[in-house]
């Protein structure tokens, strides 16, 4: 069942992210206000889906490793805090404020500081996910590793 869990969480959990990241970035280039507060209001609410998928992404990868060390996996287990760590002190903190500045129409400095943040620190996630992925299908055969792997 874990080995079933890991993989479809993890894609979800960057799925999800990737959502967020561009449905961010579509509503701020079309330079539609309303477009920015319904997906910063939305984006908090995404965090029942993608908070669930990435505790079962991270739970179900460490029962998977335990007793395994070394090579791609010790990559995937470093990279798991920093994504931890970007999500619980910045991205969710950030949304939650861009969320109520937006539904209180304060679109300020403060306002697109804490939104440049965010989109870094998401854009950080979705690379640290993705290379995380890209580990785990080379781990099982369906990427080529290459000399370094």
């Amino acid at each position: 069942m874990k080995k079933a869990i890991h993989p479809i969480a993890g894609a979800l959990a960057l799925v999800i992210l990737a959502t967020f990241w561009l449905s961010t970035a579509v509503a701020e280039m079309s330079g539609s206000q309303a477009a920015v507060v319904a997906i910063k209001t939305a984006i908090p609410w995404g965090f029942l889906l993608l908070i669930p998928a990435l505790a079962a992404t991270g739970g179900t990868g460490f029962a998977l490793s335990r007793g395994r060390r070394g090579g791609l996996l010790d990559a995937k287990i470093k990279r798991m805090p920093w994504i931890a760590v970007n999500g619980l002190l910045i991205l969710i903190p950030a949304a939650l404020f861009l969320s109520f500045k937006a539904q209180a129409g304060e679109f300020d400095m403060r306002f697109y500081a804490a939104q440049a943040l965010e989109l870094v620190a998401g854009a950080t996630n979705i690379t640290l996910l993705s290379l995380n992925m890209r580990d785990g299908l080379k781990m099982k055969g369906w990427l080529r590793r290459d000399a370094r792997s």
